[in-house]
């Protein structure tokens, strides 16, 4: 299979590992297999040592469209074990991209909509270009975005949220950045070199260093304020006992 037949394309690039979907003609719609392959993708990113970032995109001129129409089909007819399991496998990417080590860095595109925004979003930041687009339909089809409300949740504030996932009406990337759906937001003409720019920052920074706070952060989430506080004390210990840290202080008492 020539890369150019896989629905999604894997790189390493120095020191950033470029995670692609590619079913252009399908706007890059999420199916089992790409599912999979994201999965397949995001662990290995996880294990390679020579990784710093992740860098999420769409081949063609989307991002993510959401569920194929194979996909819906096949929801319409199976049997609540079924949906059950391919319910499951979407939301194991979920949980895979809150424990892969690096950051996973969304460039997008186009629409990012429905399931789609929800990958988007379920990224640890999102760069969009100017002329992108966001949103959650799913309720115009009778359908709940249901998983991806929980990231969402997390990103907006409740009344956003409310309104986003019933109104099921689009965004742009201005609109998204205001809401908290989206980092930054870079022109179409410049897109790729500014985020190329925006993730060369990491190779700057501590690796642990940022594992250790991307897990944190995330763990804390369910945490009241005390136990926080706790599991921040042990993090910070562990923190002190790294190479990195050591090598870091030294050299700042150097100066």
């Amino acid at each position: 299979m020539t890369e150019d037949d896989q629905v999604v394309i894997y790189r390493v690039d120095s020191d950033v590992a470029r995670v692609t979907l590619n079913r252009p003609d399908k706007r890059n719609a999420l199916n089992e297999e790409l599912i999979a392959g994201l999965k397949d993708s995001l662990g290995k990113a996880h294990r390679d040592d020579r990784v710093r970032a992740v860098i999420l995109n769409g081949s063609g001129q989307d991002f993510c469209s959401g569920a194929d129409l194979s996909a819906l089909q096949k929801i319409s007819t199976a049997n609540v074990a079924e949906n059950l399991d391919d319910a499951r496998s979407l939301m194991e990417l979920f949980v895979l991209m809150r424990n892969v080590r690096v950051p996973i860095i969304a460039a997008v595109t186009g629409r990012a909509l429905a399931g789609g925004c929800g990958l988007a979003t379920s990224c640890d930041l999102v760069l969009a270009s100017e002329s992108a687009r966001f949103g959650y339909p799913e309720v115009r089809i009778g359908f709940v975005p249901a998983m991806v409300m929980a990231i969402l949740r997390r990103n907006v504030s409740e009344k956003r949220a409310f309104e986003l996932i019933t109104s099921g009406d689009e965004v742009d990337a201005y609109q998204a950045k205001e809401l908290g759906l989206v980092n930054q937001v870079f022109g179409d003409d410049t897109f790729l070199n500014d985020v190329e720019t925006y993730v060369r920052r990491y190779s700057k920074t501590s690796k642990t260093a940022v594992a250790l706070t991307k897990k944190l952060l995330y763990q804390i989430d369910s945490l009241a304020f005390a136990e926080s506080l706790e599991t921040g004390l042990d993090v910070n210990v562990i923190a002190r006992m790294t190479s990195d840290c050591q090598q870091g202080i030294a050299k700042f008492l150097k100066k």
